[in-house]
């Protein structure tokens, strides 16, 4: 669950005062970013080619896969640390 955090700005003249809500989270879920589709795509293509090629092992296979794993949760990881999305969408 992301944190969230509300930006109240008001706009307008004294007589015309509208006050609006932002709400912000981290960052955009990560259906909406095209690092999971690259990582799901790279996944697919290390066990492919596990499965297709003579020379390529399970275990290296599994290897990679725990290595693209590893590297997708730091991306994430870093990308909710400081930046912020408001949900405008």
């Amino acid at each position: 669950m992301a944190a969230s955090h509300q930006d109240v700005r008001t706009t307008g003249t004294n007589d015309t005062r509208h006050s609006v809500v932002r709400i912000a989270d981290e960052t955009k879920s990560s259906v909406k970013s095209t690092e999971l589709y690259a990582f799901i795509l790279a996944v697919i293509g290390v066990l492919y080619a596990a499965r297709e090629a003579d020379n390529f092992a399970a275990d290296q296979a599994w290897m990679l896969v725990t290595a693209l794993t590893i590297g997708y949760m730091v991306s994430r990881g870093l990308a909710k640390s400081g930046s912020r999305h408001t949900s405008d969408d």
